[in-house]
């Protein structure tokens, strides 16, 4: 059976991740990350892709990607997976698969939940207890987003520059959106939308988003369907 294609729509962003096959490492030291931001770049500057926030996990990516036409992402993403595979296969002597199968997608709602899910990928660091405060890790767009750094990956998306009139404001207000942190539902949400690939936001986002497509786009309710008798919890 084909494989369902992706919920995307354009300029609606898309939260990307992708993970080493059985968790394995995808990154062994800081030469792999250069290489990996450097495809990245290449493939989303060809293809027309604007990446907005990103992390590179030791095991595991985060992207938030946009685009302006449907079927653009996909290709990018399959020539940086590609590409970085030979390059570490060849580096560190190493054959076979890398990926655990293709990358997952989430569509995401522009209006707060973009900043969850910028917010979402840039604290990643912190929950795997990697470093104490996101800027503390290299990896990662939150630099930019905290006015420290001007990355060229990066895309400012427009509800980040709707923060305040100048880079200081942004930056300030950013900064105090980092830090008031994210909730354990909000941690849960981010993560079932992404598990079963649908379109996170408001009700009527995601009306708009069957609507387009045709498809759902809500979560399925986890478990196994209740029996009658059953008692609830």
């Amino acid at each position: 059976m084909p494989r369902q294609a992706r919920l995307e729509l354009p300029g609606i962003p898309m939260h990307v991740t992708q993970r080493g096959v059985n968790r394995c490492a995808i990154f062994l030291d800081d030469e792999d990350r250069h290489h990996y931001r450097r495809l990245l770049r290449e493939a989303c500057r060809k293809h027309e892709v604007a990446v907005h926030a990103f992390v590179l996990m030791d095991n595991h990516v985060h992207l938030l990607l946009s685009a302006g036409q449907i079927g653009r992402i996909a290709p990018a993403m399959r020539a940086v997976g590609q590409a970085h595979v030979q390059a570490f296969n060849f580096r560190h002597g190493r054959s076979g698969a890398l990926w655990q199968g293709r990358f997952k997608s989430c569509l995401v709602d522009t209006d707060r939940y973009l900043l969850t899910v910028i917010r979402y990928i840039e604290l990643n660091p912190v929950r795997a207890a990697m470093v104490a405060r996101p800027q503390d890790y290299r990896w990662s767009s939150v630099h930019t987003h905290l006015g420290q750094a001007c990355d060229p990956l990066l895309t400012l998306h427009p509800l980040y520059l709707s923060l305040g009139t100048d880079s200081m404001q942004r930056a300030e207000a950013y900064g105090a959106w980092l830090r008031s942190g994210i909730g354990e539902d909000e941690l849960a949400n981010v993560r079932r939308h992404m598990a079963q690939e649908r379109a996170l936001g408001e009700p009527r986002f995601q009306r708009m988003v069957e609507r387009a497509l045709n498809r759902p786009a809500t979560c399925r309710p986890v478990g196994r369907p209740r029996k009658q008798g059953d008692k609830g919890g």
